[in-house]
């Protein structure tokens, strides 16, 4: 059977896929808008977008987009259309999962999701488009998020961590554990913003509280499986939270919350109960807290030993980027 190092590695690497040998990286094609790659289309997606001539074109070992189609208006509004018939037609499976919230921005004409994404080569760079969130995987660009892990320290140093049991209607990993609140930074929505919203709807945080969480750091990874390729980013708060505050259920995305100490949640981490980049988030925690520490293997000062001390893999599968 194995360990807990080697079921955490064996996550690490399953989130980091197409980094590894046998992965779809060499035959897919980039994806280049303005002349700057911001993603990965697979040759299945490529074939498909062929249909499309007025709105893509090959370049090289690229796609990009047709010389008529050269604005940041123009090019939301193309990919949208292309989008909506291929949901019509049911082309791909990721496609079933579409939002139906709208939002009107004042530079478009049209009506878009509330879930768009933007779209740009870096997250400091000015965004070249907007795309629907369940379409991101078939292009290969990148999506950011924040997670928020919700803990309390007692008067003896204990550390206990809040959890959140997703929803079983949720469209992706129902029912698994989850960090305390976390969402997709949507399009035109800042980080900080994102961070306030997501404790208020899904924990009922209060906006004054929630506002004293702690950005620490990014976890990054990119993993591929049969509905594209996901290269993720999600900025991580830290929330230190009063011994007597409990969150709650607030907009139905989360069924319960859970309170554990943390060697709980370290044993929790690598079962098939964690959404597995929720368990990167902790993972991280664990890491800059010292519970997993880099010489010894040991657990804190618990003495729990690690089969192998695999620290520095820890750290190097939670911090990867194309």
């Amino acid at each position: 059977m194995a360990s807990w190092s080697e079921k955490m590695l064996q996550l690490l690497r399953r989130m980091n896929n197409f980094h590894l040998p046998g992965s779809s990286l060499e035959s897919c094609l980039r994806f280049e808008v303005a002349g700057e790659q911001v993603g990965w289309i697979p040759p299945k997606v490529a074939s498909i977008l062929g249909r499309f001539p007025s709105v893509f074109r090959p370049y090289g070992s690229a796609i990009t987009f047709c010389s008529s189609v050269d604005t940041f208006e123009s090019r939301s509004v193309a990919v949208d259309e292309v989008l909506q018939e291929l949901r019509r037609e049911a082309s791909f499976t990721c496609l079933i999962g579409w939002r139906d919230e709208t939002l009107i921005l004042s530079y478009l004409s049209e009506c878009i999701s509330f879930q768009q994404y933007a779209v740009m080569p870096r997250y400091c760079d000015p965004p070249l488009m907007y795309m629907e969130r369940a379409a991101t995987s078939l292009f290969g660009v990148k999506r950011y998020g924040v997670h928020v892990n919700g803990y309390t320290r007692d008067s003896s140093g204990n550390l206990n961590m809040w959890l959140a049991r997703r929803s079983l209607t949720k469209q992706t990993y129902p029912g698994r554990l989850d960090n305390m609140a976390a969402g997709g930074l949507a399009a035109g929505c800042s980080v900080r913003h994102t961070l306030v919203k997501e404790c208020e709807e899904e924990a009922c945080i209060p906006p004054g509280l929630a506002e004293q969480a702690r950005p620490v750091g990014t976890v990054s990874y990119t993993y591929e499986d049969d509905e594209g390729i996901f290269p993720e980013c999600q900025f991580v708060f830290d929330l230190e939270l009063p011994l007597n505050f409990q969150p709650h259920i607030g907009d139905g995305e989360v069924q319960a919350f859970y309170y554990y100490p943390i060697e709980k949640v370290k044993d929790l981490l690598v079962s098939e109960e964690f959404k597995p980049n929720c368990a990167m988030v902790v993972l991280d925690f664990l890491i800059r807290h010292a519970i997993i520490e880099p010489d010894s293997g040991l657990v804190s000062d618990h003495l729990v030993k690690f089969d192998k001390p695999y620290y520095h893999e820890f750290v190097a599968g939670l911090h990867r980027s194309l």
